[in-house]
């Protein structure tokens, strides 16, 4: 069963620029006394008696209002025609996804992706439930290719923690011509960044706990899709599983969202200028970054992109050892997993099993939060300088 099949026209945002629906999206409809904020909507299930079609909402493992405020404030985000769907996680969402692959089909997706992607798609493989395969998600004739045999063609730009930048509207026009269905990752640019519906993406998915909620403190992953045929298998596919949001998590990522526009622009700017700075640095043997003139994918992403986001990579010049000991002395950065919170994260990504051999041993993945950058340079600075004493 699915509610509000549309988005709704009443107090709608369609008409606003994306900064503004990040703050006026999902509000209440602005009736005299109403509410400025949604509420946080608590139910296991619904009243009604008879039939059952699809506006009916019936039981809470199908939808809920608070729910339904964060799904439309991503679609609008997104550009999308069908409201978003919450997911317990990100990668839930990506489950739902893969889920579309038939039995014994081949999914084509970039060697440096999220870890969990690629072991969720690595477990498929192993229980014989499709095929996997890999391609530099940076060459474009390459994964051009791989298409004649591909079901799903899935794609992260920039990815993680490469940050390769895939040439979007090519490979999803190829796949379009091939039928090959298609998913974006688009966590680490947000839609304010990049909005791959608009080059032909069938389906968008993100990790909401990233840039999103923003605050590091909920784990939720999102949907987004144009066809209401493949919102419908999605949905299905999310009830089914049981992979729902609580609305507690739900209202808070809205709550974060409000902020979403400040966040992005403050964290950009700041992790330009650190990549900037770190290029120059005696310590450091590469930097990757779209921003830079020089990085590899830096054209592409001018050209597809309303910016570069926040994520750097650098590989320092010490072993792993000197490497974590200057992660473990930062004191403004701190060392953790995940990214898109207001506090600047740091990760050795390598430290976890999963990462692909083909990522440096030393690589550090920078997550640039809210901070001061001269805070942020004059910490890391230090931290780097001091490996070579």
């Amino acid at each position: 069963m699915t509610a509000r099949p549309e988005i709704p026209p009443a107090h709608s945002t369609a008409s606003l620029r994306p900064d503004t629906v990040v703050v006026a999206g999902g509000r209440p409809v602005p009736e005299h006394d109403a509410p400025v904020g949604p509420s946080i909507v608590l139910t296991s299930t619904y009243r009604g008696a008879g039939g059952l079609d699809g506006a009916d909402r019936a039981y809470g493992r199908y939808t809920n209002p608070t729910w339904e405020d964060v799904e439309e404030v991503l679609a609008r985000l997104e550009q999308a025609q069908q409201p978003g769907l919450l997911y317990a996680s990100g990668l839930a969402a990506i489950a739902s996804v893969l889920a579309l692959v038939p039995a014994g089909g081949c999914l084509v997706m970039p060697r440096h992706s999220y870890q969990g992607s690629l072991a969720l798609a690595a477990d498929l493989e192993s229980r014989g439930l499709l095929t996997v395969v890999t391609v530099d998600v940076a060459d474009t004739g390459e994964v051009v290719d791989a298409l004649d045999a591909a079901d799903l063609l899935w794609l992260e730009s920039p990815t993680n923690p490469m940050l390769e930048v895939a040439d979007l509207p090519a490979l999803l026009a190829a796949a379009r011509e091939r039928g090959v269905l298609t998913c974006v990752d688009n966590t680490f640019a947000t839609p304010l960044v990049q909005r791959p519906l608009e080059h032909g993406a069938d389906v968008v998915v993100h990790s909401v706990t990233k840039y999103l909620a923003g605050h590091s403190d909920v784990v939720l992953g999102a949907a987004v899709t144009s066809d209401p045929g493949l919102r419908n298998r999605l949905k299905a596919h999310r009830s089914l599983h049981g992979a729902i949001p609580g609305p507690f998590e739900a209202w808070l990522a809205l709550r974060g969202m409000r902020t979403l526009a400040l966040r992005i622009e403050r964290s950009s700017a700041s992790a330009g200028e650190l990549a900037r700075r770190l290029q120059e640095h005696p310590a450091v043997l590469e930097v990757r970054y779209p921003g830079l003139p020089g990085d590899p994918g830096h054209e592409r992403a001018a050209a597809q992109m309303d910016g570069f986001g926040s994520v750097v990579a650098i590989v320092p010049a010490g072993d792993v050892g000197a490497v974590e000991a200057a992660v473990d002395s930062l004191r403004v950065w701190t060392p953790a997993t995940s990214l898109g919170g207001v506090e600047s994260l740091i990760e050795r990504r390598r430290r976890h099993h999963e990462e692909p051999r083909s990522v440096p041993e030393t690589l550090l993945r920078l997550s640039v939060g809210i901070e001061n950058v001269e805070d942020l340079w004059e910490d890391l600075d230090r931290a780097l300088r001091a490996m070579d004493r």
